[in-house]
Parts: structure tokens; C-alpha cells; sequence
């Protein structure tokens, strides 16, 4: 149950201010129809941080524990300078004319790719060995900073602590990286 709630909360955390954040904002204002951007979200989740997730747990297979611990404990702290950085969708940047449901998953799972939340999945994955709780976790915490932000629109982004949350998810990664790295000491 562990990496369930550390992954959800993660990527809850990392995900607010992030570009895919942006995303779910401005596909809600294009669509206003959040039931099929939701369902898109939700989708290109699952299948982004199920690859990354299996990418996450593959590395660890092949490295040795002590060497997984270290490259675990510095990605976390990378993460967490990452973290401190704000992300703006690239100015002239479209959406696809497609429905709702087609625009937000091809969106969704692009913008993941390579993102600090697609990271982080690979991370948890290679640091907890269920692949089904990681996976879950880290969908649910997309779905939960997400969800309100297309449900709510620009009112509720506008009146959101970016800065604030972003501090608040630097600190729960560098937390992770620096429990990482503590853990294995001594062993």
C-alpha cells in the first residue's frame, strides 16, 4: 500500500504548476466537455506511466541495489531542483482540432513523455516491486491535480499557490532522494 499512497501523492504534488496541468486547462476552456478530457487524462496516464512504470523496473533488475539506491537517491534530488523550475506550454503551441476525448489523450501522453511526472514514475517503479501499485498510485495523483482544474477552469488555476505547491513538491522529492540515499546506509 505503501507505493500506492507515495506514488499518488508524488505525482499529485509534482503535477500542479506542470505543463500538463497547463494542458488539462487549456483543453478544458477549448472542449468544455470534461468528462471525455478526464477520460483522455486517464487513458494516456495509464499507458505513459505503464511503460515508464515497466522502464522503472527493468533498470532495477539490471542494476545492483547499492547502485540503484544511489541513481535513485540523485534522481529524486534532481527532481526536486526540477520541481523549483515552472512549466509553460511553448507559445503558438496547438491543439489538435480532433474530439475532446482523441485531442486530450494523444496530448496528455506526448506532454508526458520525458516529463518530471513520467520521471518519477520510472523512479518509484524501480524503487517498489509492485508495478500495479506504482502505476495506480502515480495515475491517481495525475487524476487528482488534474481533475479539478478541468471541472473548475481558469477560475480555480487562477487562485491556485503554483509557487507554494511547487516548493511543497521539491521538498517531498528531495525528502525521497535524501531517504534513499539514509536507507541504504549501514547495510
Amino acid at each position: 500500500m505503501d507505493a500506492l499512497l507515495v506514488s499518488a501523492g508524488t505525482v499529485a504534488l509534482a503535477e500542479i504548476g506542470d505543463k500538463t496541468q497547463l494542458l488539462a486547462l487549456l483543453l478544458a476552456a477549448r472542449f468544455r466537455k470534461p468528462l471525455p478530457i478526464i477520460a483522455g487524462i486517464l487513458v494516456a496516464t495509464l499507458l505513459n506511466h505503464a511503460l515508464a512504470a515497466w522502464v522503472g523496473q527493468l533498470a532495477a533488475s539490471w542494476l545492483t541495489p547499492q547502485t540503484l539506491r544511489w541513481i535513485v537517491a540523485a534522481s529524486f534530488i534532481g527532481i526536486a531542483l526540477w520541481t523549483l523550475k515552472p512549466d509553460k506550454l511553448d507559445e503558438g503551441e496547438t491543439l489538435p482540432a480532433h474530439g475532446a476525448f482523441i485531442a486530450t489523450t494523444i496530448a496528455f501522453f506526448i506532454a508526458e513523455i520525458g516529463d518530471k511526472t513520467q520521471v518519477a514514475t520510472v523512479l518509484l517503479a524501480a524503487k517498489y516491486p509492485s508495478l500495479l501499485q506504482v502505476v495506480a498510485g502515480t495515475t491517481l495523483g495525475m487524476l487528482l491535480a488534474n481533475v479539478p482544474v478541468v471541472a473548475l477552469g481558469s477560475r480555480f488555476a487562477a487562485k491556485l499557490p503554483l509557487k507554494a505547491a511547487r516548493i511543497a513538491a521539491a521538498c517531498v522529492f528531495l525528502a525521497l532522494g535524501l531517504w534513499a540515499a539514509l536507507a541504504g546506509i549501514g547495510q
